[in-house]
């Protein structure tokens, strides 16, 4: 940012030299003084607003964003009023209104807490595409599958361990959202038959496609995720949590006062992981 300076240079005005100094009842001024700072002009100060905005606009375009996580679909990496920060450089920024990528720095890898678009959910008309963070399982080329809730991913189960544990379990039950798995469903494998039906704890075995994932939360019975609506295409992701900056208790407290009066203090810095 440009400036001006805060007062004009001064100088001796022509009638400088001992007769100047001499002549009674005058007052002498440098050449150019107007006894007031001249006023910054209005262009200045608009090129630093706009400067500010552009730094502003490319950090969170390109490098990194703040994200508020408003469901608990996964408890307990993630909590309902986690504010974080999220790195988007490491899959390769998504460059706005276009479809293209810049490089990443890191590849997808499975057990990463990814940020990406949803592909199309048929049952939201309103916001078919919303942005979700989920935890990645199948990479391109896995035969995934669940039996009694368990997660298979080639043959090797994966199970959630101790820190789940406290996450509610609800009954098996099938649901029409279900229905996109049937073309991916392999009815011959090593690891058995897919299901006629598919439900929430029996499904597969699929193939995750090239170039897509399998995203599921960690908070398994309340997290709508692929299992409803399909593989995140690469293309699609958008960053990796980075940590939590901010956390108040939604549902502690008093209206309008909990953000201020509800905040979980130690999960202030917490990593994602």
């Amino acid at each position: 940012m440009a400036l001006m300076a805060g007062s004009p240079p001064g100088g001796r005005g022509r009638g400088s030299g001992p007769a100047a100094v001499g002549a009674p009842g005058r007052a002498t001024r440098g050449a150019g003084s107007t006894g007031r700072t001249p006023r910054r002009p209005v262009w200045e100060n608009l090129k630093s607003i706009v400067g500010a905005v552009l730094i502003f606009l490319f950090v969170r375009a390109f490098l990194v964003e703040a994200y508020r996580i408003p469901s608990s679909s996964m408890v307990p990496t993630l909590l309902v009023g986690d504010w974080l920060f999220v790195n988007k450089l490491v899959y390769g920024p998504h460059i706005p209104l276009t479809k293209l990528h810049l490089p990443g720095y890191a590849d997808p890898a499975r057990g990463d807490v990814v940020v990406f678009i949803s592909p199309p959910q048929v049952d939201q008309p309103d916001d078919p595409t919303p942005t979700l963070v989920k935890r990645l399982w199948g990479m391109p080329g896995d035969t995934v599958y669940m039996r009694h809730g368990l997660l298979y991913i080639d043959g090797r189960p994966y199970p959630q361990g101790p820190a789940f544990a406290e996450n509610e379990k609800q009954p098996d039950e099938p649901n029409p959202l279900f229905d996109w798995q049937r073309p991916y469903g392999l009815l011959t494998s090593r690891f058995g038959p897919a299901p006629a039906q598919p439900t929430h704890d029996e499904w597969g075995p699929l193939v995750v496609p090239p170039a897509h994932y399998l995203m599921l939360g960690d908070n398994r019975y309340n997290s709508k995720d692929s299992r409803y609506w399909g593989f995140v295409p690469r293309e699609n992701l958008r960053g990796r949590p980075l940590f939590v900056y901010y956390s108040y208790d939604p549902d502690a407290g008093l209206p309008f006062f909990r953000a201020f009066t509800e905040i979980r203090w130690r999960r202030l810095g917490h990593w994602i992981r």
